[in-house]
């Protein structure tokens, strides 16, 4: 199979035009028609209809299958490409969520300075939903990320680290604060006003989770994407939230509060990268030490 000729066929796809596709890549008409003939031919299917009177053409439905397999294979290059270039570089690119950046990273820095590691990291710092996509698309090589659940996706390696609770932190003024030794359940917060994460934060999922369960639907009166902000604003009793205890130290004048249900999830640390990444010694050096981290 032709890579040049897969690489025609999915870009055909997506524009349903042959003139367009041929433009695109700087070709002739023919060279995209012949490439999808011999693609034809190879699997033994037709994969497009042209529609002469609209001057596009049709996808079959097996067509549309087999630009899916295209798709993952496409990916996949493009993600070798990287993991090829990064050995090359000994840099790596590192995702660092900022609750994970700021209160469980700090501490490994001077292990990782022993090991000559700072000067080779480049730091991605996004929520852990967005760098799991940044991931499983080659855009970083391992990262450090939270999730209420193991992660396990194909061609990922993940190991667990640590597990921390999510509590319900309000500010000592708050009436709550009272029931801190007590425990409170998440019914019972109903209406409440809750300071909340943007999107792309494990919290909010786990927001969601106890919402449903509980079948309630809590008032969000602010959202931010800085934990640092989401504190304050609850120290000063502007709302409560749902925040892991990973991010909570003495200096941040809260309380916080544990649930009292039997279903409540956890915020759980891991390792992750893909089992494809070539694993240079400064790769592999990062990863034992993160990987240590949980012992």
């Amino acid at each position: 199979m032709n890579f040049k000729d897969i690489q025609y066929y999915h870009y055909l796809v997506r524009v349903k035009n042959f003139s367009k596709a041929a433009g695109h890549f700087g070709v002739s008409q023919p060279t995209i028609t012949n490439a999808v003939q011999r693609l034809e031919k190879e699997m033994g299917a037709n994969f497009l209809i042209r529609d002469h009177s609209h001057h596009e053409v049709v996808v079959t439905s097996n067509g549309s299958q087999f630009d899916r397999h295209v798709a993952n294979i496409l990916n996949e290059l493009s993600v070798a490409r990287q993991d090829v270039q990064h050995a090359k570089e000994e840099r790596i690119l590192f995702g660092l969520p900022p609750i994970i950046g700021n209160y469980f990273f700090p501490p490994l820095t001077p292990v990782l300075m022993h090991h000559h590691l700072m000067d080779r990291l480049e730091v991605f710092e996004h929520g852990s939903a967005e760098l799991l996509k940044m991931l499983r698309h080659g855009d970083v090589d391992l990262a450090l990320l939270g999730s209420l659940t193991t992660i396990n996706f194909p061609r990922l390696v993940s190991q667990q680290i640590r597990r921390y609770p999510i509590n319900i932190i309000v500010s000592p003024k708050n009436p709550l604060a009272q029931q801190a030794t007590r425990g409170v359940y998440f019914k019972d917060l109903a209406k409440e006003r809750f300071i909340n994460f943007d999107e792309g934060f494990v919290h909010n999922q786990a927001f969601r989770l106890m919402a449903r369960a509980n079948h309630i639907r809590p008032r969000t009166v602010y959202r931010t994407n800085d934990v640092h902000v989401l504190k304050s604003m609850v120290a000063e009793n502007i709302g409560i939230s749902y925040l892991t205890n990973l991010a909570i130290t003495s200096a941040n004048h809260v309380v916080q509060i544990p649930l009292l249900d039997s279903e409540r999830p956890e915020f759980l640390l891991s390792a992750v990268r893909r089992s494809t990444t070539t694993m240079t010694s400064y790769k592999q050096a990062l990863w034992d030490v993160l990987t240590d981290a949980g012992q």
